[in-house]
């Protein structure tokens, strides 16, 4: 791929996907409605959040194309659009853990053998 067009494909990135997971609480949208569809009123009990502030996080993600609706009546009921969403948090976390992990070695070697064995062992 040539930088011109890495340039772009990673800009848009950063402006769709990117700025639609700056927020905990759009990353946990996406992590409930990964166990099934909700509608807004389900997602602010779930997440314990006002019903408004949900709505807004649902359009953020809904205008990034990463939820979808279907309307049943007067409600909406919300989707994630595509799994991978998914994976990619699931990755992303990983990446972290591994990184705290590697960090807390450093930081205290005496527990750094047992804690490089069990992260070894997850992989």
């Amino acid at each position: 791929m040539d930088k011109q067009a890495l340039e772009l494909e990673v800009n848009l990135l950063h402006e769709r996907v990117c700025s639609a997971l700056s927020d905990t609480t759009r990353i946990m949208i996406l992590y409930l409605l990964d166990e099934g569809d909700h509608y807004v009123n389900e997602i602010a009990e779930a997440l314990e959040a006002p019903q408004s502030t949900i709505s807004r996080h649902l359009k953020v993600l809904r205008d990034r194309r990463l939820v979808i609706t279907e309307r049943q009546g007067t409600a909406v009921r919300y989707s994630l659009a595509d799994k991978r969403i998914i994976q990619s948090l699931d990755l992303m976390r990983a990446i972290q853990s591994d990184q705290l992990h590697a960090q807390a070695a450093i930081t205290n070697p005496a527990n750094s053998d047992n804690k490089t064995k069990s992260v070894i062992k997850e992989k």
